[in-house]
């Protein structure tokens, strides 16, 4: 576990720096059922592949603005100029491939709205709307993906999401608190 100077008790991934204090204080775990809100943690968990948590909370800011406020309606109408300009903006993740799933993603989402889907209901009926809490005695018996995050995975691919392994699902799961993994002895747990 680790502790701030107030001996406030974390999860031990949430070391002692202020970025970690705040992401797993406020949000980490919290049910978040707002659809824009819930595209954003899909946008940053794709854009986490293969990079570290700290990198993409460090460039939240920065691609909350690159990619307008993480506004499906608007990603979705990126033209390849805005993709050149993105890929050459040092304050996000400048992989062609991220910036494209990122854009094919907001399509996606912009066609289960049309065909009267809420991404809200569509990822959250997985749990009939009520989070898993789980208290793992350690981080290490934290699972990477279980039959529910490959459930998602192979669901929203059907829906032609891209860069949405069930490791990704997982953690997005996480983030939007479908999954509450906070380890016992936290606070938050």
């Amino acid at each position: 576990m680790s502790k701030t100077k107030c001996n406030i008790v974390r999860c031990p991934w949430a070391n002692d720096d202020e970025i970690f204090h705040d992401y797993h204080d406020s949000e980490w775990g919290v049910p978040e059922f707002d659809n824009q809100r819930m595209f954003e943690f899909l946008v940053l968990e794709l854009m986490q592949t293969g990079l570290s948590w700290r990198t993409i909370l460090l460039k939240r800011e920065s691609m909350r603005e690159a990619f307008a406020n993480f506004e499906p309606q608007k990603i979705a109408r990126f033209r390849p100029e805005k993709i050149e300009k993105l890929l050459a903006d040092p304050g996000i993740i400048r992989n062609r491939l991220k910036v494209n799933a990122v854009i094919n993603n907001a399509k996606c989402y912009l066609q289960l709205e049309k065909e009267g889907t809420n991404f809200s209901d569509f990822i959250w009926q997985l749990t009939d709307f009520k989070p898993i809490v789980n208290r793992w005695k350690q981080q290490s018996e934290m699972p990477a993906s279980t039959p529910l995050s490959d459930a998602l995975s192979k669901q929203l691919k059907r829906y032609g999401f891209k860069f949405i392994g069930t490791t990704i699902c997982y953690s997005f799961m996480q983030a939007i608190g479908m999954i509450d993994d906070h380890v016992h002895g936290c606070f938050k747990g």
